[in-house]
């Protein structure tokens, strides 16, 4: 991958190829999940410490056998092994459920692909009653055998007790001195036991990434199905080839979604839900018949019904809008709740605040709220006023139906239903002179 990220921790569609391979995994509800990891694939345990798997150490690279070999103590005898591998992110649930239909206690079953280039893979190699009788790896295969189309993807479903016993008769004597797992497949047809292919409906399901090139061919095949999952489900999309979903999306009736969108994480958007161009949508909810601008970024945010948002916004983590607010051009909202039917329309910053209903906040104001070591809350009541660029200095309590002059910088409580001013005098220096810049 010429990185310094492990290969199975590459990012597909926002998360690391093995993940993807896991969660799969999980959704068959196994037994149990063990995974196994390289010389110096610490990291890939770091980062994916909270999964509740079993990691098993593969200490020399010795092939994939070899690697089976090394979590099969763990697996009871009676059970059923489902080998997948950490860089194939794309196989499917429904898939692999058919797999394991196909295998049992004396028959084991493959997953296989079709390619119109197989050139890197390992050949299926038949008999003429379209038998499966071994598998033989690119750099072992004649020229004729070259030329077959059917490929091996390396998954299997196999009895744990055969699978044991055959790990043992491994043999390295090939072209890369490896113990090569698709070797039980000629072991399985030499003692009778009956070898069940299945063909995957789709090779994008089982095909590997090897190089960047590789990866964003798969994410792109990736966001396809996705994106047509959602219009399936009646979600429009204004460009299907220009919306990213790297997570999940729940969403109501008649929502649009325009192009050049990123959904990440677990996003749930209402009904008639209206997300503009170029618009980042992450781990967020944003409520029924709300319409969010053009190049907004909406992080961990709770947006209610009827809002307006952007075009320019950002809304930071923990902000809650509630019904009826209106975020307007070029202003943050951070760590803050907005009251129903409130506004910041213009360049505004509103950081740990608490803002009532109806409040309006002015073009350019500033709720200061960080003293350089700790953040300050900031309360604005009900419908009280903020006039243009004014700066309020938390902590401080704005009461309700109070207005703050334009150009106010307010330290101190803002009493109710008044108008208060916190500015300097301005005043005029008679002959002043601005300096003259002296020609060279």
């Amino acid at each position: 991958m010429k990185s310094a990220v492990p290969k199975v921790l590459q990012p597909l569609a926002g998360r690391a190829l093995l993940k993807h391979v896991i969660d799969t995994a999980r959704s068959l509800e196994p037994a149990a999940v063990h995974v196994v990891y390289g010389h110096g694939g610490d990291r890939v345990r770091e980062v994916l410490q909270e999964e509740r798997v079993s990691w098993t150490l593969q200490a020399q690279r010795l092939g994939t056998g070899h690697a089976t070999m090394q979590a099969m103590p763990n697996v009871p005898d009676d059970h059923v092994t489902l080998v997948l591998y950490g860089d194939v992110p794309l196989i499917g649930r429904r898939t692999l459920a058919e797999l394991l239909a196909l295998a049992g206690p004396k028959q084991i079953s493959l997953l296989t692909m079709v390619l119109e280039d197989p050139t890197g893979y390992g050949r299926i190699v038949r008999n003429a009653r379209g038998q499966v009788q071994r598998i033989v790896e690119q750099k072992d295969a004649s020229k004729k055998e070259l030329a077959l189309h059917e490929c091996n993807t390396g998954v299997m479903a196999v009895p744990a007790r055969l699978l044991k016993k055959w790990l043992k008769s491994l043999k390295n004597d090939n072209s890369q001195q490896e113990y090569y797992l698709t070797d039980v497949i000629a072991m399985a047809v030499k003692e009778k036991v009956a070898v069940n292919p299945l063909v995957a409906a789709s090779a994008l399901e089982a095909l590997g990434v090897n190089d960047k090139a590789q990866l964003a061919e798969l994410e792109a095949a990736y966001r396809r199905q996705v994106t047509r999952d959602l219009m399936l489900a009646g979600v429009t999309v204004a460009d299907p080839t220009r919306l990213d979903v790297r997570g999940t999306v729940a969403h109501g009736t008649d929502v649009f979604i325009d192009v050049n969108v990123v959904l990440e994480g677990s996003v749930k958007l209402g009904n008639r839900v209206r997300i503009g161009p170029n618009c980042v949508v992450r781990n967020s909810e944003v409520g029924d018949d709300t319409e969010v601008f053009a190049s907004c970024v909406i992080d961990s945010a709770v947006i209610g019904p009827d809002c307006r948002i952007g075009p320019f916004a950002r809304l930071r983590p923990t902000s809650t809008l509630d019904r009826g607010v209106h975020i307007g051009n070029f202003v943050e909202v951070k760590n803050s709740q907005m009251g129903a039917d409130s506004k910041a329309n213009h360049l505004a910053y509103v950081g740990d605040a608490h803002v009532g209903s109806r409040v309006n906040i002015g073009a350019g104001t500033i709720v200061a709220n960080y003293d350089g070591a700790n953040k300050h809350r900031t309360i604005i009541a009900d419908d009280a006023h903020t006039g243009s660029n004014s700066v309020l200095v938390a902590p401080i309590t704005v009461g309700a139906g109070a207005t703050i002059a334009a150009g106010s910088t307010v330290t101190r409580e803002v009493p109710a239903g008044k108008l208060t001013v916190a500015r300097a005098r301005q005043t005029t220096v008679e002959g002043w002179q601005r300096p003259v810049k002296q020609k060279k």
